[in-house]
């Protein structure tokens, strides 16, 4: 008998999510290193986590994640990104409760590109007056 398990892409910044959803105890693999131990603030922690604690499916799904590209906070709202989308496979309903909390949809915003002239996106070269 096949194992059910539920997936979702997750991505935000340059940073890609591939998340599984298997029936279990509520463990968190990330890269295959624990979760608490790839993700350190507990601020991003509690963060990704928030799509399981709206749903109350904290301990229902043991999280296996793929994550590449981007920093850590990006990898965090990637993953934070694909838990969602793999929740909504699981039980449409949820929907009701994640989209409110704006979770479903994807985060646009990303590095703006370095205009010429410019020392940065948006940073003029230092004024000379002589």
């Amino acid at each position: 008998m096949a194992k059910v398990q539920y997936a979702g892409t997750g991505r935000r910044k340059s940073a890609t999510a591939r998340v599984r959803l298997i029936p279990g105890s509520g463990k968190i693999t990330v890269n295959g290193r624990p979760f608490t131990e790839y993700v350190t603030s507990a601020a991003v922690r509690l963060d990704v986590l928030q799509p399981l604690t709206l749903t109350a499916t904290e301990t229902s799904y043991d999280i296996i994640v793929n994550v590449c590209g981007g920093g850590i906070t990006g990898q965090a709202g990637a993953i934070r990104h694909g838990i969602t989308r793999a929740l909504l496979e699981v039980n449409p309903e949820y929907r009701k409760v994640l989209k409110p909390a704006g979770l479903v949809t994807r985060d646009p915003r990303a590095k703006e590109r370095k205009k010429y002239g410019l020392k940065a996106a948006r940073r003029s070269p230092q004024y000379s007056k002589r």
